[in-house]
Order: C-alpha cells, then sequence, then structure tokens
C-alpha cells in the first residue's frame, strides 16, 4: 500500500475548523480505495506560535517539512500579529524554500454555486490561473532608508528571472496543450517598461515553440474587466505573482465566492513537497462558531488527490461538492444554508461511501 506522508499546518482562525474536515475527507477517500493511505503529521505553526515563541514555525520547521511528500495548510494571519510577518515568515518562505513556483487556481463556476453576474451561464466561467508564484513583486527586494525622516524613501523591487519566467511561461503552454484549451498571458507592458515588457517578450519566444497554441495578451486592467463582462473567452491565464493573486480572488469573487477559493503551490519536478490550500484567509471574525465553509479545503483537497496521480477521485470530490451545492441542504451560511462546518464534513463523506 502506498503511503503519502502530508504534513498538516492548520493555521489560525477557521484555518484548524476546516483543516480537520480536509483531513476527514482525505481519509475517507483512502479508506474506500484500499490501495493508498495518508500519514498525516500536524504541526502548530501560526500566529499564536509566534506569540508564545517570537516566531511562525519552528526554527528547523523547512528541515522538518522536507521529509512530507505534501503540505495541507489551512489559513495564516490573525489580530496582534502585522500581516507581513505571518506571510512572509510562514507561507511564504515555505513557497521559496520549497521552489513551490507554480501557484495553481482554478476559477470555476460549479453547478448550484451563486454568481453576481448577470446572464452569465455555468460554463462560461471555466479558468485555470497559472501563477509564477516564486519572485515578482512578491520577491522581497527592496529598502527603506531613512525612516522616520522626512527624506524617507521605500524601494520594492520585482524581480523577473529569465528561468523563472520561462518555467512558469512553459508549464502554462504545455497545460494549454494538453488540455487543447486557449492561453492568456496578462502583464502591463504599456507602464512597466522592464519587467513586463520582458515578461511579454519571453511568452511569445516560448510561443514558438507552441504553434498548435491559441494565445492572447492582455493588459492587467482590461482582464479585470473581461473577467466580468466577458469571462469565457478566459481558459487557460498565466500571470506574474501580484496579478495572479489579486486576479484570483476577483476570479473567486464571480464563481461562488472565496468559499469555494482553491489553491496549489507546485514543485513540478517534486524535488520538494508541494502545498495544498483553501485560499479564503483565517477569518477570524467567524473562529471557533462553525460557520466556516470547508469546500475550499474539500476543493485543495481534490487537487492535492490528482497531485498523487488518483484523479477519479480528485474528479469525485468535484462532483461531490457541485451536488451539495444544488441540493442546498447541507451548506454553511456563506452559502444560503445553516449547516455547520463539520456537517458539511460529514456530508462529504457520506456522499462519498454512498457513491462507492
Amino acid at each position: 500500500m502506498v503511503t503519502h506522508k502530508v504534513a498538516v499546518i492548520a493555521g489560525d482562525g477557521i484555518g484548524p475548523e476546516v483543516l480537520a474536515e480536509g483531513k476527514k475527507v482525505l481519509e475517507k477517500v483512502a479508506e474506500l480505495d484500499g490501495t493508498f493511505q495518508f500519514d498525516f503529521t500536524d504541526f502548530p505553526w501560526g500566529c499564536e506560535y509566534y506569540l508564545k515563541n517570537g516566531r511562525m514555525m519552528a526554527e528547523d520547521g523547512i528541515e522538518q517539512l522536507s521529509k512530507f511528500d505534501a503540505i495541507f495548510l489551512g489559513a495564516v494571519g490573525y489580530p496582534g500579529v502585522p500581516d507581513h510577518i505571518s506571510l512572509w515568515d510562514l507561507l511564504l518562505i515555505i513557497r521559496k524554500k520549497f521552489d513551490q513556483y507554480v501557484n495553481l487556481r482554478p476559477v470555476k463556476l460549479l453547478k448550484g454555486a451563486p454568481c453576481p453576474l448577470k446572464d452569465v451561464k455555468r460554463e462560461d466561467i471555466d479558468m485555470m490561473f497559472v501563477r509564477e508564484n516564486s519572485e515578482g513583486e512578491y520577491a522581497g527586494s527592496g529598502s527603506w532608508l531613512f525612516p522616520g525622516k522626512p527624506n524617507e524613501v521605500v524601494i520594492q523591487d520585482g524581480v523577473f528571472s529569465r528561468v523563472g519566467c520561462e518555467r512558469i511561461i512553459r508549464y502554462a503552454y504545455e497545460l494549454a496543450r494538453k488540455e487543447k484549451k486557449t492561453l492568456t498571458s496578462i502583464s502591463k507592458g504599456n507602464a512597466l517598461n522592464y519587467s513586463m515588457v520582458f515578461w511579454d517578450q519571453i511568452f511569445k519566444e516560448v510561443g514558438e515553440e507552441y504553434p498548435d497554441v491559441e494565445t492572447h495578451s492582455l493588459l492587467v486592467d482590461a482582464a479585470s474587466m473581461f473577467m466580468v463582462k466577458d469571462p469565457k473567452r478566459f481558459q487557460i491565464v498565466v500571470t506574474s505573482n501580484l496579478f495572479g493573486d489579486i486576479l484570483t480572488d476577483l476570479g473567486a469573487a464571480i464563481s461562488g465566492g472565496m468559499g469555494l477559493a482553491a489553491g496549489a503551490n507546485l514543485n513540478p519536478e517534486r524535488k520538494f513537497p508541494s502545498m495544498f490550500e483553501p485560499i479564503h484567509g483565517s477569518a477570524p471574525d467567524i473562529a471557533g462558531q462553525g460557520k466556516a465553509n470547508p469546500l475550499a479545503t474539500v476543493w485543495s483537497a481534490s487537487q492535492m488527490l490528482d497531485f498523487f496521480g488518483h484523479p477519479e477521485w480528485a474528479a469525485r470530490l468535484i462532483d461531490i461538492i457541485e451536488e451539495m451545492l444544488v441540493e442546498k441542504a447541507v451548506l454553511t451560511p456563506d452559502l444560503g444554508g445553516t449547516a455547520k462546518t463539520n456537517q458539511v464534513g460529514d456530508e462529504v463523506v457520506r456522499k462519498l461511501a454512498e457513491k462507492k
């Protein structure tokens, strides 16, 4: 029997609540399949750990995590800890140390999911964002000069390497070719006259190797408009770290809300563990109340199953989410229901067993 070793960092706010349901669902899948199992190891890292220990994770945290096949992350961030500390000292350091340079975020309107856009069919919103996840505007490069003085200056650099741009763009081309879909690159070359011109140039260069892939290029402001006015024009989308972060939150808003938003941080070469997470944040205002929607976590569990080579189970979880959205019987308040977080997880498990 194959054992998938998974490090679990439930984190802050609603993270422990939704991660508990994600683990429950994955364990049920493994039980039903019978050919693989999960070995979960929980780590108490996050903002509470920071307030006690002065750091977001153990000093040898990266070394500990390197022994796992994947990481399952709940949420990071809580009042009392500055956001740049909670993000940079846990989530971003994991992404960078493990070279998780591909961030995959599906923007797909599932059956039964609410959509704020008028006259949009379900099949009109079906995108996969391939976000550069290791450098760009989140490289952490810059300077803070003369702090507190009248001539105070802050410089935040965007770092775009040829290696970094080529590998993410090539990944997106390969995905578009494999799935026979169009590929759209989103940049801002008219204003960012170095980084985004460079990005556009590499997109064109790599594209010469993929003449079979239909491509489009859009400025980020135009892309934002078209995601709302004409979302069906997008299939596979490749973009930089910052633009990908912003646009996928917009994508979540038009495809059911943050409670259905999942993301995978991949090291495609599998030299290091990849990380899977719901992207809704820690939502401290509803933490501990059983109101958190675990379906984004179930979706990220689906991405993990796909990564581990179990695509049929991955697809089954998405089917179950759709069934629940259509039936509307067991949903959390953000989707118009009255169910508790654990009840939604129990319903996913029940439907898994029923389908078997």
